[in-house]
């Protein structure tokens, strides 16, 4: 087994950084204090016994253990998830996802949050593992809706990108400007949440919609950032970061035409099913007179036959106006329902048999079960 010099060796990103917080004996306290980067976790070690013993019995939360031990991408920003523990002569934090190469992390611990223990100055250091490639090649993919013409009323994008990204949210490196080329300020709803999908290539990007909905203060004050008849480009800068902690290879740019508000809701008899014949696996084809939402669509809709859901795949496309639906076996002759959730929203948020601009938010049905409209077809 590597002894612990070569292991610290073997990273090169590693930092050490070493305060004085007060001489020590027996349990743990060999040497100097320091903060050291393993292939797990971030370490701190050489900490007096007083210390180490006071953590071990402290039975901290996770905030408490925050305010002792914290890991972050900056000096402001929120404390990293993942667990703590004390391991013999080491107080490790093991982080609840992998850290991402060519990021740089910054740590603190401060002895001083620690009931009972032996306190100094706080002892700081910034860790990062190399980036394994230094070209930038990430780009933005597409963003959804894929239609050049949106509603004044647009209440959401997504952005879908090459390869994964960061966990950090991305509201900094978004913006929208007008048909001058002026930054549109306060368009993007600016909540400090990661709006990601679980393989973190989608991001979703929501309008603040107290200026999309009339009557609502910010509306008032400031009015729609989407008007009609003119154009808005969507920018995303280059400086947002992947999993490498690289830039994206390039800025992206995408330009929307503005159509009027669209405050109808969706209305499922002006759905056109086209019926696949039996014995083969032909899709299903659904046709929409708007674009509906790409994600919900993806989500919303499905088949069934005599109450049970039939297995088979989907795919949105058309510039989200058409659903296919492919099964996994061949169609039997008989009567199908196409199933959609009352979730299910176009592109201004409107949904099945409820417009957005509904006179109360607090009208809006909050049951937890959505409920379900069912459209028969018939496979011959």
């Amino acid at each position: 087994m590597r002894n612990r010099a070569t292991q610290l060796l073997s990273y090169p990103a590693t930092v050490l950084l070493a305060l004085a917080l007060a001489a020590g004996c027996g349990r743990g306290a060999s040497g100097t204090p320091a903060i050291t980067l393993t292939d797990t976790s971030i370490d701190v070690t050489g900490l007096p016994a007083a210390t180490l013993t006071a953590l071990e019995r402290g039975g901290y939360t996770d905030e408490q253990w925050q305010a002792v031990f914290r890991v972050a991408v900056g000096p402001d920003a929120p404390a990293m998830l993942g667990t703590y523990a004390v391991d013999g002569s080491t107080v490790r934090f093991t982080p609840a996802f992998p850290l991402n190469a060519g990021r740089q992390y910054e740590v603190r611990f401060d002895a001083a949050a620690v009931a009972g223990a032996t306190a100094g100055a706080p002892l700081t250091a910034t860790v990062g593992r190399p980036a394994g490639n230094t070209i930038p090649s990430t780009v933005v993919a597409r963003i959804y809706p894929t239609a050049d013409v949106v509603p004044a009323n647009v209440l959401r994008m997504y952005i879908e990108f090459s390869g994964p990204m960061g966990r950090k949210s991305g509201v900094e490196y978004i913006k929208l400007l007008d048909d001058s080329g002026k930054e549109i300020q306060g368009a993007v709803l600016p909540l400090d949440y990661e709006f990601w999908s679980p393989d973190h290539k989608r991001f979703t990007v929501f309008f603040d919609p107290g200026r999309v909905k009339e009557g609502i203060l910010p509306n008032r004050e400031m009015g729609r950032a989407f008007t009609a008849g003119k154009t808005v480009t969507l920018v995303v800068s280059r400086e947002w970061r992947d999993e490498h902690g690289l830039p994206l290879k390039d800025d992206y740019r995408r330009t929307f035409r503005t159509a009027p508000a669209d405050d109808q809701p969706i209305d499922p008899a002006m759905w056109r099913i086209v019926a696949p014949p039996a014995s083969g696996r032909e899709p299903v084809v659904v046709t929409f007179p708007e674009p509906l939402d790409h994600s919900l669509l993806l989500r919303t809709l499905g088949i069934r036959r005599n109450g049970q859901p039939v297995a088979g795949d989907t795919r949105v496309d058309a510039n989200e106006t058409r659903w296919t639906f492919t099964p996994q076996e061949p169609w039997r002759a008989g009567t199908y329902h196409l199933l959609a959730l009352d979730l299910l929203e176009d592109l201004a948020g409107n949904q099945i048999g409820r417009a957005f601009e509904v006179d109360n938010f607090d009208t809006v049905d909050k049951s937890p079960d959505p409920e379900t409209v069912t459209i028969p077809f018939t496979v011959k």
